[in-house]
């Protein structure tokens, strides 16, 4: 995304995305990213497990207003994302809001943000490659866990290692399935709801105000759904990362973020209301069988398990391909700016492979742990990374705070994309993540991931200021 400075875009076809280990030092990442990948990868990219079985916590704890909840981090979400868009369009680099944070907070910031950001998704490739594992094992019983997950993570890191399109490629395909199975999902459920579908009754509103009434749980039920949906979302930041990579990255990033609104609204928002509308939020089957299995049983749909199934697959075996990616391009954007081991930032290809190598190392490594401290090592990874996405979300919001008066002022032509109603809904938007991360230190499990990535950030930001002072410099001198 935006490495760049301010008062100069980068010439049109270019990624943006840097040079070697240092200015001038080596071959560019590539553009092999075509509109169509970017098209889906910001499509899809909304689509993930999170929704697919993670939202069965969320409607036990605020039951219909799950609907309420995901609507309101959903409105949050769009606020980053626009913001996000804004600087991504005016200076495109795959460092992304790393970045950002660099040219508009200092070099500490952009180091803090892009390490965590790193580690983040290091850690989820070893949750989700986990996750597609327990799925195969369903399936094969015999095998075990463990040869899954090298299986998963020798393609995907080979997938990752050589052409850029080949990641579109694959980006592509999964999330297509992902967006037809969502799709099919909620015409299914919207032909119930109406009383079309053969064998089922319309039923109205019943599910909605009866056992409980919209809130059942009172509002601590629906800040408990609304924490659960907050961290659905994550990531949705890859497409500003992988708009770097394609031959007009400019206009990629801005039909992305525009169309942000109506696909959390259809997939995240229209998906909770048709689940519970069409059966009760209390029904056993949720929570055994997840709210879209638990639907599609419930809609007589053959062999509906077994379905979700596949699509939660592809979904954890997309967020793999993925964060793969996103974690290799954010170490090459570190390391190129000359906050990491300049060995790691070798590109050939067209590609950052050692970068590649580095982050998909690091999410094995998180696998064995899980075999063997699961409850000591392993979790404390997840923890660190627990809150990540709320600090990138902070350091988002007070960057484009500072970037868009400077870009006002110095080069307004380069806002194709403009935050809305700039300051205001900046502040609202900083506003709602401290309203999250006051709502964390309520829960207890969730306190404990506050203070972990708390922690975790205050080490990487003394780390990065640190090395301001020893280096004697604010900012790398070129946009990567």
């Amino acid at each position: 995304m935006n490495r760049t400075p301010s008062s100069a875009a980068p010439a049109h076809g270019q990624t943006g995305a840097g040079h070697g280990a240092g200015p001038d030092s080596g071959p560019s990442l590539s553009n092999g990213l075509k509109q169509r990948h970017l098209s889906m990868i910001a499509l899809g990219g909304v689509i993930g497990a999170g929704l697919f079985v993670g939202s069965r916590e969320g409607i036990a704890a605020a039951g219909p207003s799950i609907v309420l909840a995901y609507a309101v981090s959903g409105a949050l979400v769009m606020l980053i994302m626009r913001m996000l868009g804004e600087m991504a369009a005016a200076n495109p680099a795959s460092g992304s809001f790393s970045v950002h944070a660099e040219r508009s907070i200092g070099s500490w910031a952009g180091f803090t943000v892009g390490w965590m950001f790193t580690a983040l998704l290091c850690v989820a490739v070893a949750a989700e490659a986990l996750g597609a594992a327990d799925v195969m094992h369903q399936w094969f019983p015999g095998t075990q866990p463990w040869m899954w997950v090298l299986l998963f993570m020798v393609i995907f890191t080979g997938t990752n290692l050589t052409a850029v399109s080949n990641f579109g490629e694959f980006e592509f395909w999964f999330a297509a399935l992902k967006v037809a199975a969502i799709g099919i999902f909620l015409v299914l459920g919207l032909l119930a709801i109406f009383g079309v579908l053969p064998g089922t009754a319309a039923p109205g509103t019943a599910h909605l105000t009866g056992d409980g009434g919209f809130l059942p749980k009172g509002v601590d039920g629906l800040m408990v759904g609304l924490l659960a949906s907050v961290f659905a979302y994550g990531g949705l930041e890859t497409v500003t990362i992988a708009a770097a990579e394609s031959k007009d990255p400019v206009r990629g990033v801005a039909s992305a973020v525009r169309t942000a609104m109506w696909r959390i609204a259809l997939f995240y928002v229209g998906s909770m209301a048709v689940i519970v509308t069409v059966i009760p939020w209390s029904a056993p089957s949720i929570a055994k069988s997840g709210p879209y299995v638990a639907v599609l049983d419930y809609l007589k749909i053959p062999a509906a398990g077994q379905i979700m199934n596949v699509v939660i697959l592809v979904a954890l075996l997309s967020a793999v391909n993925a964060n793969i990616y996103g974690a290799s391009r954010m170490a090459y954007s570190l390391i190129s700016r000359g906050q990491g081991p300049a060995f790691f930032g070798k590109v050939s290809g067209g590609v950052p492979r050692r970068t590649v190598l580095l982050c998909s190392a690091f999410g094995f490594l998180a696998v064995l742990f899980s075999f063997w401290w699961p409850t000591t090592v392993f979790q404390w990874l997840l923890n660190m990374v627990g809150a990540a996405v709320l600090v990138v979300w902070g350091f988002i919001a007070v960057a484009q705070l500072r970037m868009r008066r400077r870009l006002d002022r110095e080069a307004p032509e380069k806002l194709v994309v403009k935050m809305w109603a700039f300051p205001v809904l900046t502040w609202v938007a900083l506003a709602g993540i401290v309203a999250v991360l006051l709502l964390m230190l309520r829960d207890e499990n969730q306190r404990i991931q506050l203070l972990f990535t708390g922690g975790f950030g205050v080490v990487l930001a003394v780390i990065g200021l640190l090395r301001k002072r020893t280096l004697g410099k604010d900012a790398a001198p070129a946009g990567r």
